[in-house]
């Protein structure tokens, strides 16, 4: 019961109004053709009249719990392995409910921005990956973008079979992951798929983790500030937002240009980047379905913040794990992807600084990331090439998750030496550095003076040695630092490097909040 009445006793009224409908229910996370984590303890929960007795009976186990005075019962299946199809039945009070189709196998949360929202039918090959999208053995869950100012007990969705038809409009990253990790594994995956585009981090954290984050302390107090103002504002911006419309009407007619400063809307109270909105209505209604990992994409949102980054990304992972009581769940994201006109000279990016923020993430233990320095597209935030992305996250599930003997990264930084002009730097997954497509490109180097130039950089052994004529003492190097950098080095696996670099001097984003 301890999940169910953690999301009671953080506000949501909605267990209430369940359980006073005397009719036995359970969140939609339970359903035909859903999957349930192998090799865990598995949680079953839902509502009925107070003091019913409850049976859950599933691949010859059988559970059974009564309700509370709220209605509210769970019990706990006993960890299993992989198979299917089984069928689950629960009942109470003469009433059942059967769910056919049940898979055993691997349960993945897929989250974040528009990057993770992009459908297989967006994404680059679609005809093609859609008329081979039949894998019956992995199902989809589609969360319904909506916002809460409280937790909730519930979302609308519903598990399918992943066919030609259904995987077309599901996200692209989550399929090419769950793809790559059933085809590797061949057993049931399950992905869950709640993602909002171009939400930030913090919507998807708990009031309670931001208000303990400092650094997302000034996000509250903003929104806090926002939210009481509106019913003031909105009637103010309707009253000027009208008086505008007749004015650029009459500047119609009379062919001239419409007026300039059109009046914006306060943001509402159900805008999707209210800190925890979507935490509260995306993520609480999964709590506590058994999952083995999250994939993540987001952070293009964020770039401008990116120092306050370093904190609330980790919080969130942190915030999630402490949720479902499981300190150990693998979180694995995506690194930014190279975007927007490249620079001639080296200088400031908040996108690199974003990348850098969740380079550092990786310090959390049982964290991964997919490094896409090499898809992103110059115009367009949001890469075709989807399948690249979710293969890399399922080589770091492959490799840390499930212990296959694979390289699973490219190179990243570890360390660096000076001697005379030159910097020698070293990295881990270094086996068969190579520049591709010619020249090594994408390395700059400063003195004192932190003036970044270009770098001469050559190949050595496992290593990196940059030098660039006119700094006789260089001190820093950095490594892909630009918005959509020219970075040629890759390992032997075919994986690009992780920008970074080895100077901490403040950026560009640092009082950013």
């Amino acid at each position: 019961m301890r999940a169910i009445r953690w999301v009671f006793t953080a506000g949501c009224m909605l267990l209430a109004a369940m359980a006073a409908s005397a009719e036995l229910k359970l969140p939609s996370v339970f359903g035909d053709h859903m999957v349930l984590q192998q090799k865990s303890k598995v949680p079953v929960w839902g509502w009925a009249d107070p003091g019913d007795e409850v049976t859950v009976a599933f691949n010859g186990q059988t559970r059974r719990a009564t309700t509370d005075a709220s209605g509210e019962w769970s019990v706990e299946l006993k960890s299993m392995k992989h198979g299917g199809p089984f069928e689950m039945t629960v009942s109470a009070d003469g009433e059942s409910k059967v769910f056919k189709d049940v898979l055993i196998g691997e349960v993945w949360i897929c989250s974040g921005q528009s990057n993770m929202q992009w459908t297989v039918a967006m994404a680059g090959n679609p005809e093609k990956e859609i008329a081979d999208g039949n894998h019956p053995g992995i199902r989809l869950f589609q969360v319904e973008r909506v916002t809460a100012e409280t937790p909730q007990a519930d979302c609308k969705a519903t598990w399918t079979a992943c066919n030609s038809e259904t995987i077309k409009d599901f996200s692209a990253v989550a399929y090419f992951f769950g793809r790559t990790v059933h085809q590797e594994l061949d057993i049931p995956v399950g992905l869950i798929h709640t993602s909002w585009g171009g939400t930030p981090s913090e919507a998807w954290t708990s009031r309670a983790k931001l208000e303990a984050t400092p650094l997302a302390k000034p996000i509250l107090e903003r929104w806090d500030a926002m939210v009481a103002d509106y019913p003031a504002a909105r009637p103010v911006f309707d009253k000027a937002i009208g008086e505008w419309n007749e004015a650029a009407r009459k500047a119609k007619e009379a062919g001239q240009p419409e007026p300039a400063n059109k009046p914006q809307a306060p943001l509402a109270p159900d805008n999707p980047h209210r800190p925890a909105s979507l935490y509260n209505a995306m993520i609480a209604p999964l709590v506590p379905y058994a999952f083995q990992g999250a994939i993540w994409y987001q952070g293009e949102t964020n770039a401008g913040r990116a120092y306050q980054y370093r904190e609330i990304f980790p919080a969130m992972i942190t915030d999630w794990r402490e949720t479902w009581e499981a300190k150990k769940h693998p979180f694995l994201f995506v690194q930014l992807a190279n975007f927007m006109a490249r620079k001639d000279e080296p200088g400031d990016s908040a996108w690199a600084e974003l990348r850098e923020a969740q380079l550092m993430t990786l310090r959390l233990k049982d964290t991964g990331m997919a490094v896409i320095i090499d898809i992103g597209e110059a115009e367009d935030i949001h890469p075709k090439n989807k399948q690249d992305v979710g293969r890399r996250l399922g080589l770091a599930a492959l490799a840390g998750t499930y212990k296959k003997k694979i390289e699973f990264s490219g190179p990243m930084y570890k360390s660096m030496k000076a001697k005379d002009n030159e910097i020698r730097v070293s990295f881990t997954h270094a086996s068969g550095l190579e520049a591709r497509g010619g020249a090594l490109k994408g390395f700059a180097v400063a003195g004192e003076d932190k003036k970044f130039v270009w770098a001469d950089a050559r190949i050595e052994k496992n290593t990196v040695v940059v030098s660039a004529s006119g700094v006789t003492i260089p001190v820093a190097v950095r490594y892909g630092w630009a918005d959509n950098p020219d970075a040629t080095l890759y390992n032997a696996a075919g994986l690009p490097a992780s920008p970074f670099r080895t100077d901490d001097w403040p950026g560009i984003t640092i009082d950013a909040r």
